[in-house]
């Protein structure tokens, strides 16, 4: 769980309304325009019949590239830091760090498509399916295998991108829904910013 909650540590934006743009434009609007952007999440996962397996909700922060802070609140504390070069993932309870190097961990995932640079967007095909349910959808089709996502779709309503859809290999569904988000706020770097808790069991590439 901890390696497919880490591929979702950045999939956060906010982008300026506009309703005659297609999902393209205003992807490529927050390519170009969004450098930072805070809010709240909330998350859902479901089995491959799209049975409920878990909710959970938190708060996210991100400062392009590389850089972001993905805390989960609910039902169980969790805390995922990108700090450029390092994904450090901390699991409160089990007081256990998994640390992976940034390229590894955002290459053909969300986080890279959305907290990464514009040649993240190589690592895509991307289309406009068009409107559904109120919002603008775009389809990102990885281009590697690796990752752990066939398919992510991101919906863009008035307030900028609104919900997010991803089918991993086995046909489970994650859904976000994004709240309460501000686009270029002035953010302490501290945030992005990770130290293991003394007495913490700390696995991956720490070097």
């Amino acid at each position: 769980m901890a390696g497919q909650i880490a591929t979702l540590a950045a999939l956060f934006v906010f982008l300026p309304a506009c309703a005659s743009a297609s999902s393209l434009e205003r992807l490529s609007e927050f390519m170009s325009k969004t450098l930072s952007a805070e809010g709240k999440f909330q998350q859902k996962i479901f089995d491959r019949n799209r049975r409920l397996l878990q909710e959970s909700s938190g708060t996210l922060a991100f400062s392009r590239p590389g850089k972001f802070r993905w805390t989960y609140a609910k039902p169980y504390p969790q805390l995922i830091v990108g700090d450029g070069a390092r994904v450090w993932i901390y699991d409160e309870d089990l007081n256990q760090v998994t640390v992976k190097k940034l390229d590894l961990a955002l290459g053909s995932t969300p986080a890279a498509l959305l907290a990464g640079n514009n040649e993240a967007m190589r690592a895509f095909r991307l289309s406009d399916r068009g409107s559904k349910g109120g919002l603008e959808w775009l389809e990102a089709l990885p281009r590697s295998k690796e990752g752990n996502f066939e398919t992510i779709r991101m919906g863009f309503g008035p307030s900028g991108l609104e919900a997010m859809e991803l089918v991993d290999a086995l046909g489970q569904m994650t859904v976000l829904k994004f709240t309460s988000l501000a686009r270029n706020p002035s953010l302490d770097p501290r945030l992005f910013r990770f130290s293991p808790p003394k007495g913490a069991d700390v696995i991956g590439d720490v070097e």
